[in-house]
């Protein structure tokens, strides 16, 4: 008769080597599917690469694939740890195995081990240092709260009594309790970071500052008084531009009774594909509809070629009794293909059930057709007008030419009622036709609006988090902020340190030396606080 603990202990052994196979099957498991995700990742970058990045399919593949890698590295850390207390798994390989040097700005701080006293192996003392192995680890110091006491000596004068102190230290808000920093940071991860303030108030209580909602709120009213100077200069750089994007987007409103749907616009000005010289800039405007006066209105007073969709609001600007003139329309190809690629989405209808074999033949080629278009484009940018006209005139009108012929030829065979009928007639529209050949007659037209859908990306991500604008008032401040920021981002500046330099030196420049707060001036290294 067999042992009974004998047995037990077998069971036990038997049940933990099969929790270690277990565990290391997981791990293989784990790892291989990040693996393949992450080969697949790189197989979509090169494609992106080789095809174009304005390709709908593969960006939302990239950005499909790249959150899935974010779970499936995690979850075979997760795997990879538990088995390794029990037996070894193969690392998952990354794409990018070698990990960037940490930045050279960043302060060091030695921690040394204590050294050996005596040798390890024979145990003598008679030991000397050959050298050192550093291993570096990134570490955060949590953000450090601290008040500053400005201490202004009084003196008395022996012979006349009379008392001398030094001047009240200057505010960047009167009556004010928050430094320049301070009130950077509320206003950009407000604005820039898209964190309501009781998320904020909430976050500030945490560490210890209590400060309130209407607290805050004061601060952001009074910070845009301040920096409308400012903002007043950017909104005139923008409109002396002789091209600019425009656009807008949803922007949910509080009102009696639940929210209303209301616009915020954007005007970009960037000369920079077609090698101009002035700096990038943004204007943002709120309204609480979406009616073609609001444009108008924007506009008031500008003349130039706007780079628009094809919104019958704009049509006002588009006038020949306008004053002080026309504006010229220049239509995007990005929205006109966006329309045939809806149909030709193999991707898209096999992800909604639908059969791959309903995509149209007729979208299919248009995008071919549209794409090879796209590809001269970017061959062209950056190049003066000039050129970019000659190159236009002598390769993409052909291509023109020959989808404006074909459409017309599948039109005239289809049905009013098809999908594709309806892409081919937003194209082909006598009221659009013109405004997308409009880049083959201008070499400062761009083939697509996609700057100004840039601009409004950051609003479209931060609905999600701040849900609606509290008032018609509080739309336009948030207009006010994101013209600020976006041009900041536009230049190539953090826009949280230049709101701060901006907020510490605005109330002490003469009005002559405001430009020197300009973002593209802030940044230049001839400015004489880089040079400092």
């Amino acid at each position: 008769m067999s042992d009974p603990a004998c047995e037990l202990d077998k069971l036990r052994a038997e049940l933990v080597a099969t929790k270690a196979e277990l565990a290391q099957a997981r791990a293989v498991v784990s790892t291989s599917e990040a693996m393949i995700t992450g080969l697949k990742l790189e197989i979509a970058l090169l494609r992106r690469e080789q095809y174009g990045r304005g390709a709908e399919r593969t960006a939302r593949l990239i950005d499909q694939l790249e959150l899935q890698l974010e779970e499936l590295v995690t979850a075979a850390a997760e795997d990879r740890v538990r088995a390794e207390k029990t037996t070894k798994v193969a690392a998952f390989e990354r794409r990018k195995p070698v990990r960037k040097p940490y930045p050279e700005h960043l302060p060091r701080e030695r921690v040394v081990v204590p050294a050996p006293t005596s040798c390890s192996c024979c145990g003598s003392d008679r030991i000397a240092k050959l050298g050192e192995d550093i291993t570096e680890t990134l570490e955060v110091v949590p953000r450090q709260w601290k008040v500053i006491q400005t201490v202004r000596e009084k003196f008395t004068c022996r012979a006349c009594e009379k008392i001398s102190q030094a001047p009240a230290p200057f505010h960047p808000i009167p009556r004010g309790w928050a430094g320049p920093s301070l009130l950077a940071m509320i206003v950009f991860e407000k604005f820039g970071q898209h964190q309501p303030l009781n998320r904020q108030a909430e976050r500030y209580a945490r560490e210890g500052v209590d400060l309130s909602l209407s607290t805050l709120a004061d601060q952001i009213g009074a910070v845009a008084e301040l920096l409308k100077p400012l903002h007043d200069r950017i909104e005139a750089h923008v409109l002396a531009a002789a091209r600019l994007h425009g656009d807008d987007t949803t922007v949910p409103l509080l009102a009696r009774g639940g929210t209303k749907t209301a616009r915020l616009w954007t005007y970009v000005r960037d000369d920079r594909p077609f090698g101009g010289t002035a700096p990038p800039a943004v204007v943002f405007r709120f309204s609480r509809d979406r009616a073609g006066e609001h444009p108008a209105e924007h506009l008031k007073g500008w003349q130039g070629l706007l780079q628009a969709d094809a919104y019958v609001g704009y049509n006002q600007l588009y006038h020949g009794d306008r004053k002080p003139g026309p504006v010229l329309p220049a239509l995007c190809w990005s929205h006109a293909r966006r329309k045939f690629f809806e149909l030709a989405d193999v991707e898209g209808n096999i992800r909604k059930g639908k059969d791959p074999r309903e995509i149209s033949p007729i979208a299919f080629e248009a995008v071919r057709r549209i794409d090879a278009i796209f590809a001269i484009e970017r061959e062209l940018n950056g190049q003066d007008p000039a050129d970019r006209l000659a190159a236009r005139q002598e390769r993409s009108a052909p291509l023109v030419e020959d989808l404006e012929r074909w459409l017309r030829t599948e039109r005239a065979l289809l049905s009013k009622h098809a999908k594709v009928a309806k892409a081919i007639d937003y194209l082909l529209s006598p009221d659009h036709w013109p405004g997308f050949t409009r880049f083959l007659d201008d070499g400062r037209a761009c083939l697509s609006n996609n700057c100004a859908e840039r601009s409004l990306r950051g609003v479209a991500l931060g609905r999600k988090s701040w849900l609606f604008a509290g008032s018609e008032r509080g739309g336009h401040r948030a207009a006010f902020m994101y013209s600020l920021i976006g041009t900041a981002k536009l230049n190539g500046v953090d826009p949280q340190a230049w709101l701060a330099d901006a907020i510490a030196r605005i109330s002490d420049l003469p009005v002559s030396r405001l430009p020197e707060l300009l973002p593209w001036t802030w940044c230049n290294p001839a400015h004489p606080r880089i040079a400092a």
